[in-house]
């Protein structure tokens, strides 16, 4: 079979499974595809401009350290100004142009994102270090985004028909979602595709303009959506493309005072930043500034004795190690009632030393952290564990030519230990013991966090009170605590995880509008 065929075949399957040899080989092709365009430098893009920087972003990876990806110009705060003066411009357009025609964008997107995902999904396996199964649900997730906001809108242009207000009598009263402005789109490298379709094309929908300044890990990746954007015909200067440094660029545009919006995905640290910076009012600013802001976890999985002990250790496995634990819904942390404590541990041990370590072109179940300085942070914490826990398996770097660490699992952990507390962001598990399920559910509340959790009991009343009690954006029974599903699974979380702005609600697209009351009388 020819590559184009492999291909053809891999975009047509609605869910991708790769124990099934044709996927397999669609994949492999795709990635062979993405390899020979490697290297290549890329371009700032600012309204109908292509600028090609001395400066660059090398992007290299992280699975193989002899490879590079490709060379990202990179804007400096001239260039950011010049990019926040092309939106200033545009948007006195684009917010003119009707939902329907700024939702269709969005919709021939997905759909040609549908017909080229082998491709985005390879890109990501080199850049991102994923394996198949993540990068497929990747760019699964940015279609699915782009989707879901494109008909959200729609249905938002169309509240007053569809939820009338209260009449009053010789009274016209409308209500209108109108856009706030120029925003500042600042994605993560995680899901360097997903969580960047997913925050600008909201952003667009609604009405406003953006500057999109990708995660400097994966800028490629970002490009490529630039690019899908632009070849389906969304007007120039709608959205700009200016990879840059957070120092320089972000806080520059951060506290501009044409900024109306930042909307962030990031650590805790960097969102408190710009949450400080985007507080405070510039000469010249005439609002205060909306922050949207997904930030981090420390999430985790209570077990009671009455649970299926098979499927929660599975899911405590899965939701600590998927993706190396680079996620801000994996679960670090997993707080067992000591009646089955030690056979959840030996379960969870066992499947743990099932996963091997390796390329993720080769679609290893573990590959590579993303860089140098998540390598380094993440073996510190090891060592920080191995003096807090037991160690039972993992504890040290992998063998390869990248980023590699051992899926890392300590038992007998505190709930007030520093791993058990701190986000780490690796393939590292802490495991507590409860002395009951009421104690467990203590445990898992007591962070500064709260984004996902997952709660595993064959206990209705138990369910119920932890349904009630445990205090997270995203709370799961029975199952893992990630993957959220767009339209099903809305995400956001609560204290240090963010503003909840539950990303793939009903209600997200609120967040870059401001609703006008219009009142005519007959």
């Amino acid at each position: 079979m020819s590559i184009a065929a492999k291909l053809e075949a891999f975009r047509n399957e609605p869910f991708t499974d790769f124990k099934q040899e044709a996927s397999k080989q669609a994949m492999e092709a795709a990635i062979a595809k993405v390899r020979s365009e490697l290297g290549r430098e890329y371009p700032l893009h600012i309204g109908e401009e292509r600028i090609y920087t001395e400066d660059k972003i090398r992007s290299v990876n992280p699975g193989n350290l002899d490879e590079t990806i490709g060379y990202m110009s990179k804007a400096n705060q001239e260039l950011a100004e010049k990019a926040m003066q092309t939106a200033l411009s545009t948007f006195e357009t684009w917010k003119k142009v009707p939902a329907k025609e700024r939702a269709a964008y969005l919709l021939k997107a997905a759909e040609l994102m549908q017909e080229r995902k082998a491709e985005f999904s390879a890109l990501m396996v080199l850049e991102a270090g994923k394996n198949y199964a993540e990068a497929d649900a990747d760019t699964a997730e940015a279609i699915d985004f782009l989707n879901f906001y494109a008909r959200e809108m729609i249905r938002l242009s169309e509240i007053n028909e569809t939820m009338p207000l209260t009449q009053v009598e010789g009274e016209d009263n409308r209500l209108t979602y109108i856009p706030l402005g120029v925003g500042v789109i600042i994605p993560p490298w995680n899901f360097p595709l997903a969580i960047c379709a997913g925050m600008t094309s909201a952003a667009i929908v609604a009405g406003n303009t953006v500057l999109l300044k990708p995660a400097s890990n994966t800028p490629v990746i970002a490009y490529h959506f630039v690019q899908l954007m632009e070849e389906v015909g969304l007007p120039a200067g709608v959205l700009n493309f200016i990879p840059g440094s957070g120092a320089e660029v972000g806080d520059y545009l951060t506290t501009h005072p044409k900024t109306r919006f930042v909307s962030f995905t990031g650590s805790k640290e960097v969102g408190l930043r710009i949450s400080k910076l985007a507080a405070d009012t510039a000469p010249g600013q005439i609002w205060i500034k909306r922050l949207v802001a997904e930030m981090g976890g420390k999430d985790g999985i209570v077990v009671d004795e009455t649970a299926d002990l098979d499927a929660a250790a599975q899911a405590i496995v899965s939701s600590a190690f998927g993706f190396q634990g680079q996620k801000c819904s994996a679960g670090s942390r997993a707080f067992v009632v000591e009646e089955v404590y030690d056979q959840v541990v030996e379960k969870v041990v066992q499947l743990t030393q099932q996963l091997r370590v390796g390329l993720p072109e080769h679609n290893f179940p573990i590959g590579p952290v993303i860089d140098e300085g998540s390598f380094q942070k993440i073996l510190d914490y090891i060592e920080i564990g191995k003096q807090e826990g037991q160690l039972l398996c993992g504890g040290s770097k992998a063998e390869g030519n990248g980023y590699y660490i051992e899926p890392t699992v300590f038992a007998d952990v505190s709930g007030n230990a520093r791993i058990m507390q701190e986000e780490i962001f690796g393939p590292v598990l802490a495991i507590g013991k409860a002395k009951d399920w009421k104690e467990a559910i203590e445990l898992y509340n007591d962070t500064e966090f709260g984004l996902t959790g997952a709660f595993f009991s064959r206990d209705e009343d138990r369910i119920a009170e932890a349904l009630d009690t445990m205090h997270c954006g995203n709370l799961y029974v029975n199952r893992k605590c990630t993957g959220a599903l767009v339209g099903a699974h809305p995400f956001g979380g609560f204290n240090m995880s963010g503003t909840d702005s539950k990303a793939g609600g009903y209600d997200y697209l609120l967040l870059f509008t401001q609703a006008k009351l219009t009142s005519r009388k007959k």
